[in-house]
């Protein structure tokens, strides 16, 4: 057995002494997305500090729990606050929780976070569709493979499924919300990108840019999990306007469109969970 898998029996022995729910879909909150948990029929909390040996969230605004309930009838598992690279973890920390929601039972996993525009097209309160990525942090892979979760090299020409972009796609049409499509590339911050940096990502074919996201994709895949996910543009990146970048203004902006990035959310995990629990 891998060393990575001894250690996420551990976290799930920790998960399973406590709660007994097992969900079809993982949803890992942004930005301005913080307190959606808060919102929908509560069956258990899991506090990250009270599992052994599992990674803490330290950015401001993250509540660092798990949460078990149901958005409608779908059994949901809710990471509310994130782990990040540059908080200091190794990469095989910040992708434990994503692989920990597989071993729980779910299928799908719905990420979202708070992004940088890097399309001129775009516009700050934004929301958009990813449909590939591109990372530019180290590969959550790296090191001693865990067969137990999937191949040495796994494919990923289908990381964001295309069936699931579909279903997400179609929510946001009906409820009426502009959905723009694009390439999320991750970078590892904390730092804001340089002009120069975003320059580069864009000519790389990146359309929004941010500090998560895409490590947790590369696991999610490696293990088998079907991805989607959003991103909610809070700001213009750097060199596109002349104005200097702050997390307060991307905090402000997240959290002024939240109440249609709930409604976009709630729809969505609905529709995915019919898919997930159709497998």
């Amino acid at each position: 057995m891998s060393k990575i898998y001894e250690r996420l029996e551990k976290c799930y022995k920790c998960f399973k002494d406590k709660i007994d729910f097992v969900p079809d879909v993982a949803l890992v909150l942004g930005s301005g997305l913080g307190d959606y948990a808060d919102g929908i029929k509560i069956e258990a909390t899991l506090d990250y500090g009270d599992i052994e040996d599992f990674p803490k969230s330290t950015v401001a605004g993250h509540k660092g729990r798990f949460v078990f309930g149901y958005v409608g009838d779908v059994k949901v598992v809710i990471m509310q606050g994130r782990v990040h690279y540059y908080e200091g973890y190794k990469m095989e920390d910040v992708v434990l929780p994503i692989r920990l929601m597989k071993m729980m039972g779910a299928k799908v996993l719905f990420l979202t976070n708070a992004a940088g525009g890097v399309n001129y097209d775009y516009h700050a309160g934004d929301f958009m569709l990813i449909s590939d990525q591109i990372c530019m942090a180290p590969s959550p892979l790296i090191g001693e493979n865990a067969e137990e979760l999937g191949v040495r090299f796994p494919d990923m020409s289908n990381i964001y499924d295309r069936d699931l972009r579909e279903i997400v796609r179609n929510a946001a049409k009906d409820l009426g919300i502009k959905l723009q499509e694009g390439v999320y590339i991750q970078l590892t911050g904390p730092n804001y990108e340089s002009p120069a940096e975003i320059r580069m990502v864009r000519t790389l074919g990146a359309d929004a840019v941010g500090m998560s996201t895409a490590c947790e994709a590369i696991a999610a895949n490696h293990a088998g999990m079907r991805v989607v996910g959003i991103s909610c543009i809070s700001n213009m990146a750097c060199g596109i306007t002349d104005k200097p970048l702050t997390h307060a203004e991307v905090q402000e902006t997240a959290d002024r469109a939240a109440p249609l990035f709930k409604k976009l959310v709630t729809e969505s995990v609905i529709r995915l969970g019919k898919e997930a629990a159709a497998e």
